[in-house]
């Protein structure tokens, strides 16, 4: 598996959508904090892929990073900010976006490119070497081969029954 998705706000985005039914509040036209960053994720060649929407961002409020092998994904959008304003409708979204991805070990997060453009962060990431499929040559040989059985220590199973013996 390369990919492992996780939204440490579903549960709560939830709670606020059901609270909004409760009082009657389903469809205001007031503007509340993101819930949630949709995402594409797809493996093409030798690289996996996501795609963010990150709609309104400043690409200078993106922030990546990664621990272990979790990949995560921070931005801000900020509420407009105008002078003798009076709101009429304010229903796009505000506020800080986060999402966690745990990635497999098949990934080189070493390696990992992103970009931002009109509104989607695409992340790619290769993967790893050793991960890629490759082919094994078998050669032909002319008799079986010897395998020497060794114990864990490294040494040969029969010199301990041979120190035992002498």
């Amino acid at each position: 598996m390369m990919l492992t998705a996780y939204d440490p706000f579903a549960a709560t985005s939830a709670a606020f959508r059901a609270l909004d039914q409760l009082t009657g509040r389903a469809g205001s036209a007031t503007a509340r904090p993101l819930s949630g960053m949709p995402m594409d994720a797809y493996r093409v060649g030798d690289n996996f892929v996501a795609h963010f929407d990150l709609p309104g961002v400043d690409p200078g409020s993106i922030d990546l990073s990664i621990e272990g092998n979790t990949l995560t994904i921070s931005a801000e959008r900020s509420v407009p900010q105008l002078e003798g304003a009076e709101w009429t409708v304010a229903e796009r979204p505000f506020g800080s976006y986060t999402r966690q991805l745990v990635l497999g070990r098949s990934l080189d997060t070493d390696r990992l490119d992103a970009s931002y453009h009109d509104g989607v962060l695409t992340v790619s990431i290769p993967v790893a070497e050793k991960a890629k499929a490759r082919k094994i040559t078998v050669t032909r040989a002319d008799a079986p081969a010897a395998v020497e059985a060794r114990t864990i220590e490294g040494e040969h199973a029969g010199s301990e029954q041979r120190a035992v013996e002498s």
